[in-house]
């Protein structure tokens, strides 16, 4: 593998969050083994590149090369800023009357709007890997993507008794690297649990077909929620 290719791998691992040994985990490799595959020592097979694909969310071509040898390298710094968008967004559609949310809430919200927006158009607004764990699903970015809003000063956060708030700092959320039906798919689904309890939307969330039949930290596949119908997906968010 050339040292372009290894360098995609690296460079969409860090940019999703994962550490090598969550990836060998996942490709049912050991740590030192990974490490020859990202570091180009060694060449994937072709069940390891397409696993990675779909993990890190580059194309194929990406990690083995297209026939010149070329590589056609995702733009994902884009996908992540995407993603911000999406968590703002739904951050001010969704906040309580004093402009904050739980930040278990504020995850839900983008998981639900991601996963509503994949139900009705068989594609992703975000693209981001989503997986299970114990207050519904959330994306691997997802943590991350907080820290950094709140470092570059777009966000505030502050605790409330066991929970963390965040806020706006300014009263709009920036769009430009969202469509207008995404704003609106994200405006209908903040506006049908706004001023709901956290709890509850989490009760949403786990009764629903992708957080039920994955187990605890396993990654939730996109087209799990096509199975549902549209009253589990939907909830209240009205079209």
């Amino acid at each position: 593998m050339s040292g372009t290719l290894s360098n995609n791998i690296e460079k969409a691992r860090t940019m999703r969050g994962y550490s090598q040994e969550q990836v060998a985990r996942a490709l049912g490799v050991s740590r030192p083994t990974y490490v020859n595959i990202e570091t180009g020592r060694k060449e994937p097979t072709l069940s390891q590149a397409k696993a990675l694909s779909s993990m890190l969310a580059i194309g194929l071509d990406d990690i083995i090369g297209t026939c010149d040898g070329n590589s056609i390298f995702s733009d994902i710094i884009a996908s992540t800023e995407k993603y911000k968008q999406i968590i703002l967004n739904a951050l001010k559609h969704g906040a309580g009357s004093d402009g904050k949310i739980t930040k278990t809430k504020l995850a839900k919200l983008v998981y639900l709007a991601d996963f509503i927006w994949y139900y009705r158009h068989s594609s992703p607004m975000s693209g981001m890997t989503y997986r299970k764990l114990a207050r519904g699903p959330v994306a691997d970015v997802y943590f991350r993507a907080l820290d950094e809003l709140e470092e570059a000063g777009t966000v505030i956060r502050e605790p409330k008794g066991n929970a963390i708030m965040y806020s706006l700092v300014e009263q709009e959320a920036p769009s430009s690297r969202l469509s207008e039906q995404e704003i609106d798919l994200i405006r209908r689904t903040g506006k049908a649990w706004k001023g709901k309890p956290t709890d509850e939307i989490v009760d949403f969330t786990h009764r629903q077909l992708p957080w039920q039949v994955c187990r605890d930290g396993e990654i939730i596949p996109y087209t799990l929620i096509t199975q549902e119908k549209p009253e589990n997906v939907y909830g209240t968010v009205e079209f």
